[in-house]
């Protein structure tokens, strides 16, 4: 007979007026995390399910609950009681993962085709093809041949968000994936890394878990593509090795301004192999030309509302105009000791950084995205990345992350791109001969020959023969394996969640700390549970006192007091965004033209800013052209379909009176209460840019659509001047840095 289970503490019961709609259970949680076994909750009142019948429309009588999971303690898909599922089977707790972690493979297996037909994650995205030269520098410590000295070689990469659906938009706060397909002469080499180089979990048997809880809650499919919810802050409050992904997530990192300005990270360790077999632990870092730059929260909601394209769009355009985005690719090297740490960090944990400081990133190719798909689906929807795509020269450690994406990306593409035979389509074909003796199968193209796909055998002339190291074969590395006893446990190292996020924290400049509190008050009040809110600021008290008080004070609650003592870390300046200066290739202005001023002084500057690489937009009353004198001026977007977020800058060519169609009742945005005599959707314009910290210039009576803005002419990023020719230079220069950062200023001490 099932044995009966008494909760901790009942739940507590709410009352009608308490209730608020789209809590996401049936009863408050507490606090703790609760100890003592208990069979799963009943659906809230406002659920029901399908009706019980039998598989032949037979109507059977059964109570609902019947179909829904059971029991107070955690099973296998047979009913097998579990005892742990949070550290794979691992030849002791620094050794490799098993094969034979049979529940590892159920868990990571189910998880991998719970989701038809798009990617389980990163289901969002854009890609692009484009070519990587080497450098030649990493041949001491990599024998790789496509990082050789001017080695060219075709890539395709795509870019993505990890928590959205294919329809979802693009600049949600999220991590973004950073994959790299290298097809390179000695088989195709893939990178798979994302925008931030730590992540929520130390063990891929938690993967399924972390991605359940950030996903939409189950029984509404809401919200989408965002982490604002109990579901995501339960499970990372609770798991707090999550904790320092989560913070640079709220962080601008977790909003950037485009994919072309965004930093890209291998995440794991991996370790290299020269000419000479020896070997060294590298970690894979993606350096933006750019600079890394983000989107401020007010400007990703906005853009969400009228450009859900916005990234796709940003990276599509730029390569089209000839603003190739370009990265170097750059590696941190450290000596490959049996212990495999490098100054006190643990190599093998993911959620770990090196700081640039103690360990330089040393830069070995670049990448230049040079061409965009000519079929969405057949490029960017079809190709299949995996880690364990490697060359000779790259080999993996024993990062149990890792060890489980090997097994995990293999096996989601067969479900995904419908069999075994996904390294045929044309996007992921290798640009290396191939003979693997690998047969038939769901959508088979290649026409094989022979009669004996087997080793050995002597029908087919003893083919295909196997290499040696001096015919480039791939081999492991021998690294020892230490003794140990097989277990589900995590080295003592691993247990450090809170170091590296107060260092992270300390390494912001103001205006950055200043968004992450912002982030974490938006996404914590986003909560329906108190407990989950409380659980979440004792963590944030345990990074750094100040977080936690400024985000309790938003939300209402007291702050509590760490419960271990703060790490004393030095910060890592190179962790901030701020404080250099970038190029400004692909950077877009807009320009506001007045129809009544000097159209050829317009064109001089469209021209002048396409000469330094920006991409200039010509924003007028309507569409069509403006008149000029020996060339018409094209109008690119009008007053009605114009908006701030399009823009890294505007620049006023005059002070436009309100256009014909400036009236609420035909655009809202016209609907600015009292009488202006400029069009009021000029002034929307300019002031959400101030706000936002972009750079404004004008002349020919720009000064006075900035009076009736309410900006003076001397605030900072502000440029006025007599001519178009003289604001651009200045302009430029506030570009370079991004945003004006000087309108950020510190709160007060």
């Amino acid at each position: 007979m099932p044995e009966k289970y008494e909760p901790e503490q009942p739940m507590a019961a709410e009352t009608p007026a308490d209730h608020v709609p789209g809590k996401p259970a049936a009863a408050s949680p507490q606090r703790e995390e609760p100890t003592s076994p208990r069979p799963p909750l009943p659906p809230k009142a406002d659920q029901e399910g399908p009706e019980t019948v039998s598989p032949t429309g037979q109507a059977t009588g059964a109570e609902g609950a019947r179909d829904a999971q059971s029991g107070a303690y955690l099973t296998s898909a047979q009913g097998t009681r579990l005892y742990e599922t949070d550290h794979s089977l691992k030849a002791g707790p620094r050794g490799p993962v098993l094969l034979q972690d049979h529940h590892l493979r159920e868990k990571i297996t189910h998880f991998d085709h719970e989701r038809i037909p798009e990617r389980v994650v990163h289901a969002r995205g854009a890609g692009a093809h484009g070519v990587f030269r080497g450098y030649g520098t990493a041949g001491e410590v990599c024998r790789a041949a496509f990082l050789g000295r001017d080695v060219e070689t075709p890539v395709f990469v795509r870019f993505s968000t990890v928590l959205g659906s294919r329809g979802s938009a693009d600049t949600v706060r999220d991590t973004r994936g950073f994959a790299v397909k290298f097809y390179t002469e000695e088989g195709t080499f893939d990178l798979v890394g994302n925008n931030i180089p730590v992540f929520f979990i130390q063990d891929a048997i938690k993967f399924p878990d972390v991605i359940h809880a950030g996903k939409p809650h189950p029984d509404r499919e809401i919200p989408q593509a965002q982490s604002a919810h109990d579901t995501f802050w339960d499970f990372v409050s609770l798991h707090t090795e999550a904790t320092h992904h989560t913070l640079w997530n709220m962080s601008d990192r977790g909003i950037p301004r485009s994919y072309r300005m965004m930093e890209g990270f291998g995440v794991h360790t991996f370790r290299l192999v020269n000419e000479a077999g020896e070997s060294v632990l590298a970690k894979f870092h993606w350096k933006p030309k750019l600079g890394v730059h983000s989107l401020t929260w007010e400007e990703a909601q906005m853009i969400g509302g009228t450009d859900p394209d916005f990234h796709r769009r940003d990276l599509f355009d730029a390569i089209e105009s000839g603003a190739f985005p370009e990265w170097e690719l750059g590696i941190q090297v450290f000596p490959d000791t049996p212990e495999q740490t490098f100054e006190g960090i643990d190599l093998l944990d993911p959620t770990k950084i090196v700081p640039e400081e103690l360990s330089p990133v040393q830069a070995i190719g670049r990448l230049t995205l040079n061409a965009n798909t000519k079929n969405f689906f057949a490029e960017t929807e079809q190709v299949a990345f995996h880690p364990g795509h490697l060359v000779p020269g790259i080999d993996i450690t024993d990062d149990p992350l890792l060890a489980g994406r090997l097994f995990s990306y293999l096996d989601t593409q067969i479900s995904r791109l419908g069999g075994p035979n996904f390294a045929q389509i044309p996007v992921n074909r290798p640009h290396a001969p191939v003979n693997d003796m690998l047969r038939d199968g769901m959508h088979q193209t290649a026409v094989h020959t022979g009669v004996a796909p087997y080793r050995p055998n002597s029908l087919d002339g003893g083919c295909p023969f196997l290499a040696g190291a001096e015919s480039a074969a791939y081999i492991e590395a021998p690294v020892r394996v230490p003794a140990a006893s097989k277990s589900r446990e995590a080295a003592a190292s691993f247990s450090d969640h809170f170091s590296q996020a107060r260092m992270f924290w300390l390494s912001m400049s103001p205006p950055e700390r200043e968004h992450i509190i912002a982030a974490y008050s938006f996404e914590l009040g986003k909560c329906y549970e108190q407990a989950v809110k409380e659980r979440m600021l004792g963590n944030l008290a345990n990074i750094d006192p100040e977080l936690c008080a400024q985000v309790a004070a938003g939300l209402g609650l007291p702050a509590p007091g760490p419960t271990v003592p703060l790490a004393e870390v030095e910060p890592s300046p190179a962790l901030s965004q701020l404080g250099r200066t970038w190029p400004v290739d692909g950077r877009v202005i807009g320009i506001v033209a007045d129809p009544a001023g000097e159209s050829a002084e317009v064109r001089a500057v469209q021209r002048a800013a396409s000469a330094r690489g920006l991409l200039p937009l010509v924003i007028a009353p309507n569409g069509g052209t403006l008149d000029a004198e020996g060339e018409p001026v094209a109008v690119q977007r009008t007053f009605a379909t114009a908006r701030s977020v399009e823009y890294d800058a505007i620049v006023l060519a005059g002070a436009p009176r309100p256009a014909a169609d400036a009236r609420g009742a035909r655009d809202a945005k016209a609907g600015t209460p009292g009488a202006t005599e400029v069009d009021p959707r000029v002034l929307l314009l300019i002031t959400e840019a101030y706000r936002h910290g972009k750079a404004i210039a004008g002349w020919n009576g720009g000064e006075r659509a900035l009076e009736a803005a309410g900006i003076a002419a001397d605030e900072p990023g502000v440029i006025v001047g007599d001519s178009g020719s003289s604001v651009l230079d200045a302009l430029t220069g506030a570009l370079e840095k991004h945003r004006v950062w000087e309108r950020f200023p510190a709160p007060a001490a």
